[in-house]
């Protein structure tokens, strides 16, 4: 199978395996795994924050992120598109009474500040307590620049908000960028980190803050049901990840850059590539049996007018010539 649905559909590695079952643990709830501490640590050191908290999915971790910021009643501004507004079933609202401002994002995947400032309540009782910017980076593939984070980080100091990013790719952009997730990271009051996703770990996310705030993250992530026991067989794929997996996400650029001038020379229409994400355009007509065609060939596509294509470290070039090849056949019986 060539699944290119997703980054999250990789397999650990045999390293990465290794790894795991050899892994020291303890008991995370009483806080003694040492390879969940080591883990934590490492996350902490990487983003620049003084602590970090291991949580099992990015889901939980995001939503622990905003249970962490805001009470209830409170309000917390995001894209229109973003992940922990449009694709985490709402668990802000529903299970911390927190009121999204989603606000739509700009071509380039940020929020545009203007909309931003407009959007914040004043102090009136009429109103939710505006306490939260939260950003996504990367957004659909799009790395978001450090002159707009800064300037992001410069308006939420003046309008005394917190920042929030949802770094679920951040290690994309941190290699896109050529920097260090501390320069991204400095721009920030809080990040979280996917471990599963590019880095290939199968399951993990990491949520970096300071001790105070991490400290009750972690009273938020035991009453949502995220306390783990020896987790360490879990932390010791992450920490796996951060050592080997990151510097190798350039592959999986390349490849998306070259599958999408490929599949443009064989006249699909491609609307844009960033990082290790294509969107191309597929006409309705073709969508049902452009998915069968695929499947019946092997390949995951999720296919529709617009279909995502995710390249990852399950992979490799001679996958993606198949895949070309396989869409050249399918327009050639059309």
């Amino acid at each position: 199978m060539i699944d290119l649905r997703s980054d999250t559909v990789t397999r650990p590695s045999a390293a990465m395996l290794d790894a795991m079952m050899t892994a020291e643990t303890g008991d995370d709830v009483y806080r003694d795994d040492p390879t969940v501490q080591a883990l934590e640590a490492e996350a902490a050191r990487l983003s620049g924050k003084a602590a970090a908290l291991f949580f099992p999915t990015g889901t939980q971790a995001n939503l622990v992120a905003l249970l962490s910021h805001c009470q209830r009643g409170d309000e917390y501004i995001v894209g229109q598109q973003a992940h922990n507004y449009k694709y985490e079933a709402g668990g802000a609202a529903v299970l911390g009474s927190i009121q999204p401002q989603p606000i739509s994002h700009a071509e380039d995947g940020s929020l545009p500040l203007h909309e931003i400032i407009a959007a914040i309540k004043p102090d009136d009782i009429h109103f939710a307590r505006t306490r939260l910017l939260s950003l996504e980076n990367t957004h659909h593939g799009k790395v978001l620049p450090l002159s707009y984070l800064e300037q992001a980080w410069q308006l939420t100091r003046t309008h005394n908000l917190a920042l929030h990013i949802d770094g679920a790719r951040i290690f994309n952009a941190v290699v896109a960028q050529k920097i260090a997730l501390t320069d991204i990271a400095r721009y920030c009051d809080t990040l979280t980190i996917c471990l599963s996703k590019g880095l290939g770990t199968p399951v993990g996310s990491l949520l970096c803050g300071d001790s105070a705030y991490i400290e009750t993250a972690r009273r938020w992530r035991k009453m949502t049901g995220g306390g783990m026991r020896q987790a360490g067989i879990l932390a010791a794929a992450g920490l796996y990840a951060l050592q080997h997996n990151v510097d190798r996400l350039q592959e999986d650029h390349d490849n998306a850059a070259w599958l999408g001038e490929q599949l443009r020379a064989a006249g699909i229409e491609v609307l844009n590539q960033h990082t290790n994400m294509l969107f191309v355009k597929v006409p309705e007509a073709q969508v049902n049996a452009l998915k069968a065609w695929m499947t019946e060939r092997g390949v995951a596509l999720s296919v529709g007018p617009v279909t995502r294509i995710v390249t990852h470290l399950d992979v490799d070039r001679a996958d993606l010539t198949q895949l070309v090849a396989h869409w050249q056949a399918f327009l050639r019986q059309r």
